[in-house]
């Protein structure tokens, strides 16, 4: 099972987006995402956190959240456990990424970016601040067929 971890960070009101343009077979092609990437061997969800948004960003994290995890089921890809973080308090320059072009989209400008349909829906959780959740988000393609959080259905 594919782990991964992604992280939102935010500086006021707009979240630090990468547009993923740069990768050849990239799943995520295309998509505007948050910033994040594979574990490491012997590495855990901090550790990955911290690790990916420095090599992609050369920021460093000095405080997140642990948001919350996703499970994602596709009939293309194997399946995926995202951990999902959010941070404000950040240090450092920002680079350019390797992976796409890095951008701070302010938050009334995301509905317009190409995301992933189920990214709505953990965003939208992130931004209420829920307690720590779990979503499970099951594809046919790009399209979302079934999300369902705590073990609740609520698409469709």
């Amino acid at each position: 099972m594919k782990q991964t971890t992604l992280c939102y960070l935010e500086r006021g009101g707009a979240y630090l987006m990468l547009h993923r343009v740069k990768k050849e077979h990239d799943e995520n092609g295309g998509k505007w995402i948050g910033i994040g990437g594979k574990f490491e061997d012997r590495e855990s969800p901090e550790d990955c956190l911290l690790r990916e948004v420095r090599e992609e960003t050369g920021l460093q994290l000095t405080a997140w959240r642990y948001c919350g995890i996703i499970t994602f089921v596709s009939d293309v890809w194997p399946t995926e456990y995202m951990h999902l973080f959010h941070s404000d308090a950040f240090t450092g320059t920002l680079r350019a990424c390797d992976e796409g072009e890095l951008e701070w989209v302010d938050k009334s400008r995301l509905d317009a970016l190409a995301q992933w349909e189920g990214d709505r829906i953990f965003l939208s959780l992130m931004e209420q601040r829920r307690p720590f959740f779990s979503l499970k988000l099951v594809y046919e393609g790009d399209r979302l067929l079934e999300a369902v959080l705590d073990g609740e259905r609520i698409l469709p």
